[in-house]
């Protein structure tokens, strides 16, 4: 079974901030497929249809490991099938990138999951907000995408959940060398 995990934060306030751009996509992904996310289990938001569990941490951030680690035991995922999708303040808006392994970079969500998960070795999708240099990280990555932004961003997510589509069913190199190489919108 593969799990798609988007990071965010839970609440209304944080709906359309650059931090949760990883429950945009996965929102995206269940209207798309129509796999709707109506359960609770673990500590995230899922929705499951045969061999795939989309699944949102109900939490903030900084707490999604725990949620996630129940989740990938009672569900006995492997790390090799998680796929963690999340912003990236160092890449540029709209950009996305495919990667096994890696650090956290400062992302304190992809923290918590190494931490949880006691491992590196899973697949991110990392997806670019861009950063501005006159606000503090801390600050940018909670506020809303500007209305000049929002094409943009439509055109991300759709991109974003065809490469998750390519990789779940035509494979992970395929994904990895199709949206990797042509990334920028």
């Amino acid at each position: 079974m593969f799990l798609l995990c988007g990071l965010g934060n839970k609440g209304s306030g944080y709906v359309y901030t650059r931090h949760n751009i990883g429950y945009l996509v996965i929102d995206r992904f269940s209207e798309r497929f129509n796999i709707p996310i109506t359960r609770k289990l673990c500590g995230c938001r899922v929705g499951i249809h045969n061999n795939l569990l989309l699944a949102k941490p109900d939490t903030f951030m900084n707490l999604s490991g725990g949620p996630l680690s129940v989740l990938m035991k009672k569900m006995d995922i492997a790390l090799e099938d998680l796929i963690l999708i999340h912003d990236d303040i160092d890449m540029e808006f709209g950009k996305m990138k495919i990667k096994w392994d890696g650090r956290d970079g400062g992302h304190k969500g992809v923290r918590s999951v190494i931490e949880a998960l006691q491992s590196l070795l899973f697949y991110r999708v990392k997806i670019g907000i861009g950063r501005d240099p006159s606000m503090l990280p801390e600050d940018y990555v909670l506020s809303r995408f500007k209305e000049e932004e929002t094409e943009t961003l439509g055109e991300a997510l759709d991109r974003t959940v065809d490469a998750l589509h390519t990789f779940l069913f035509e494979g992970k190199d395929k994904a990895m060398s199709m949206y990797n190489r042509s990334s920028e919108l």
